[in-house]
């Protein structure tokens, strides 16, 4: 019998088709991240960054259903809730130029219902992962999509305190800093 490489040993146990899988994974790291975390499912041309703190597990899964399975997960998780960031260039991919976008348009539309939505240019989003990844922890869980402009980043936000209660502490805060 022969016995595999230690690379390749270890590209099986990254991506999941070892003793890790990518579902795991993030029930291992959910009840630690908060927020600022990033939770991102990606296409397969997606690059590898490099920042210390930017992990990439490759899934070997279809891309919505992976966004199905986070995003239940997500909303599950009491302390956490997602912020989803979606690639501003998506709305003016052509059909013609990527057969199947309608369709996946229109599914990830459904999917996300209910979250809350912000359209950023790709690479501003790549750049803020990177500066995320100096930081705080950023997985990156990579499909086998072979469509462009179709990655969901997931910024986790605080599940129990809103931005609006953040911006009514901060001004009781300088109030009495004035004083």
């Amino acid at each position: 019998m022969r016995l595999l490489p230690l690379w390749l040993m270890a590209i099986l146990i990254v991506s999941g088709s070892g003793c890790t899988s990518w579902r795991g994974t993030v029930a291992e790291r959910l009840p630690a991240y908060g927020h600022r975390n990033w939770i991102c499912i990606v296409d397969s041309a997606y690059p590898a960054q490099t920042s210390a703190g930017v992990e990439t597990i490759i899934t070997g899964a279809d891309q919505l259903t992976v966004v199905r399975e986070i995003l239940a997960s997500v909303r599950k998780a009491p302390h956490v809730k997602p912020v989803a960031v979606i690639d501003a260039e998506l709305p003016a991919v052509a059909e013609a130029d990527a057969p199947g976008i309608n369709a996946y348009r229109t599914e990830l539309d459904r999917v996300l219902t209910g979250t809350v939505v912000e359209r950023t240019p790709h690479e501003a989003i790549i750049r803020d992962l990177d500066r995320a990844g100096s930081l705080v922890h950023v997985l990156i869980l990579k499909t086998n999509l072979t469509l462009p402009y179709t990655s969901v980043f997931l910024r986790l936000e605080c599940g129990y305190w809103t931005p609006e209660a953040e911006t009514r502490l901060r001004a009781a805060l300088a109030t009495k800093s004035a004083r």
